[in-house]
């Protein structure tokens, strides 16, 4: 008989992240315990992004950071200004947003990829697109001083927002506007892609700079010796601006008169605590340069910081990508890429311009290849527009691609530089319709309205990979600026011709007769029209046609007119939203020929969409799945065929 006694089974230790429902649980717990809550919140938010997708890298490299700004600060009476957001997972985690909230981060009914004023009172300022936390935090904190209140404010900027031209403005606003503005810069030697540009240069040799770092922490450290207040503050500043170049020259940013402190380890906790003290009773403009390693604690992600910045799921232990079942045919990107890298060899006066994401645009193919024709601007669309029309003027024909959310930021250039000087410049536009996970900000659902208007501008969009091939080497051919736009992710296995043809611009492309119903479909609406069309003959027995009209600008208003003229009714497909579109472009055309032909449209309504776990989920919400456009053709046509049977049988007046 065996007596010994059964091993009890102990509970799991439960973990510190489930006690934290907000900054007060932070700052309750002792600093010894504040390593454990980091890597419990690293592997959070590895096993969450492995499953949903994210950015893994910017949100891993922050975690003692913003532990830190918890510490010190207390949102949200104080607000935290993140630079793009796509750092805040980790703030997220520590205001209340752990548990199933945060585990369906990216998808329908969870926590969105980035800082969304309606998600909680912590988040004091949404963003999405680079460089926009300086100028917000600035006009932030002069809004406090002028209406009397004492909260602190601070700026978390990525190194790669001070190659934006808007924080650079703002920079040169700080002292200006406000005494009391605390910036920390966040250095990890990366944007999306590896920095680029003298910014990213100076930072890296300040931040490795032996002398410079020693002689102003010796400085640093024999002024906090001294009891922490106004008078002392003054004193040092005052100290500072007369004697210390003398002995070490001054940061770029003492320049513009922000008190600089560091280079800090950004995951010494103590460190950071100590230096956010300091600047949380400074009276003067502050920047903390703070240096922290992306991806910090998955090595797949430190070794691969590009991919990891925005990741699709991945395998949490190896970092391998989980490919989706549409792995075998290539992303659009890659198509219109391996196509420049073609075309540029045969011509030396094509030129590429990325602004910071090579990979993501495909613009990577011809970094590898023929890296003299390859051009990465950083961060800053404005100048990217402009270095491609003074490119053009001398000969040259400049692809630019950027997606096409981030182009808008690139409007006033667009219209006034390269527009109206009719220049050579082909605009590709990545992520055109919906980018499903990240949500409003990155949706590219508006630029055929902020293109239509653009005189000399030729807007189109192909229906396929073949097409976007034949499209990129006519706007080669083309004088004047060209605008290409394709969406996100897979093409749809169309095979690509060896010849690409130059398309007749302007011209529309009927791919099936119809006499009932004629459905005229932009890009990746054509797959689905021309299922539409079958399954209206199937089940009402209707002769429906399907043209591909490839063009926005110019619109193929001869083949629309005809159409018109002997069609009852016209349906337009678009992913892009209905105001300004291209069903109102068709719209426009009809009007102008004084032509009242029946119109139904089809696209985004007249408001900013949610993100959400795909495309299908978001489409449905909207009305916009294959059953409900079936239904609202169908009762369309029922509408305007039962109006005309009803005029033949009216008696004569």
């Amino acid at each position: 008989m065996n007596d010994s006694v059964p091993p009890r089974l102990t509970a799991p230790t439960p973990r510190l992240l489930d006690g934290i429902r907000g900054p007060a649980d932070v700052k309750a717990l002792a600093p010894a315990q504040l390593p454990l809550l980091a890597q419990e919140i690293r592997d959070e938010i590895i096993a969450v992004t492995s499953r949903n997708g994210g950015h893994v890298g910017p949100n891993l490299g922050v975690v003692e950071l913003t532990i830190a700004l918890h510490r010190v600060f207390t949102t949200p009476e104080d607000q935290f200004v993140f630079d793009v957001a796509h750092q805040g997972y980790v703030h997220k985690l520590l205001t209340g947003r752990s548990g199933e909230f945060f585990s369906k981060l990216r998808q329908s009914n969870g926590a969105s990829g980035f800082l969304y004023r309606a998600e909680s009172e912590h988040d004091s300022y949404g963003a999405g697109h680079a460089g926009t936390a300086l100028s917000a935090a600035l006009g932030m904190a002069t809004a406090r001083d002028l209406r009397g209140s004492h909260e602190h404010v601070i700026a978390l900027c990525g190194d790669a927002a001070f190659s934006c031209g808007i924080t650079l403005e703002a920079l040169n606003n700080v002292v200006s506007s406000t005494q009391r503005l605390i910036v920390i810069l966040n250095d990890n030697e990366w944007s999306i892609a590896k920095n680029v540009g003298a910014i990213s240069t100076y930072l890296n040799r300040l931040s490795t700079s032996p002398t410079y770092n020693k002689i102003h922490h010796d400085l640093e450290a024999f002024f906090r010796s001294f009891p922490v207040g106004v008078e002392m503050n003054r004193v040092y500043h005052k100290w500072k601006r007369e004697t210390k170049d003398f002995i070490v020259g001054s940061s770029l940013f003492e320049k513009f008169g922000l008190r600089y402190l560091g280079p800090v380890d950004g995951h010494n906790l103590e460190a950071l605590v100590k230096n956010l003290e300091f600047a949380k009773h400074s009276e003067e403009p502050v920047l903390i340069h703070v240096l922290t390693k992306k991806g910090k604690g998955l090595n797949a992600a430190v070794n691969s910081p590009e991919k990891f910045h925005g990741a699709s799921p991945f395998d949490p232990v190896t970092g391998h990508s989980m490919k989706p079942a549409s792995a075998g045919t290539p992303a659009y990107q890659d198509v219109f890429g391996q196509a420049l890298v073609r075309f540029a060899r045969a011509d030396a006066h094509i030129v590429g311009i990325t602004g910071a994401m090579p990979s993501g645009t495909g613009l990577s193919h011809l970094a590898a290849e023929l890296p003299r024709q390859f051009f990465d601007v950083g961060i800053a669309e404005e100048h990217a527009v402009l270095f491609a029309a003074g490119l053009a003027t001398k000969g040259f024909h400049p692809v630019v691609a950027i997606y096409s959310t981030f182009l808008q930021r690139a409007y006033d250039p667009i219209i006034h530089d390269v527009a109206l000087q009719n220049l050579p410049v082909t605009f590709c536009m990545d992520r055109a319709g919906l980018s499903p996970n990240d949500g409003p900000t990155h949706h590219g659902l508006f630029d055929l309205a902020y293109l239509r208007c653009v005189p000399n501008a030729v807007v189109m969009q192909p229906k396929d990979e073949d097409e976007l091939v034949d499209m990129l080497h006519t706007s080669l051919q083309h004088a004047g600026p060209a605008f290409l736009r394709y969406p996100r992710g897979p093409g749809v296995g169309a095979k690509i011709k060896v010849q690409p043809a130059t398309l007749p611009i302007g011209h529309a492309e009927v791919l099936r007769e119809g006499s009932n119903i004629m459905i005229w479909a932009l890009g990746t609406m054509v797959d689905d029209a021309l299922k539409l069309a079958a399954r209206l003959a199937k089940e009402e027995n209707l002769s429906v046609g399907v043209v591909n009209a490839r063009f926005v600008k110019p619109l193929d208003r001869t083949l629309l007119l005809s159409h018109a003229a002997c069609i009852p009714l016209l349906v337009t497909m678009e992913d892009h939203v209905l105001a300004g579109g291209f069903g109102s472009a068709v719209l426009e055309a009809l009007q102008e020929a004084d032509c009242p032909a029946a119109v139904e449209r089809i696209g985004w309504p007249d408001k900013f969409v949610e993100h959400g776990t795909n495309v299908e989920i978001l489409r449905a919400a909207y009305g916009l799945s294959p059953d409900n456009i079936y239904r609202r053709v169908l009762d369309r046509w029922r509408h305007r065929h039962a109006a005309e049977v009803a005029a033949d049988v009216s008696p004569a007046s």
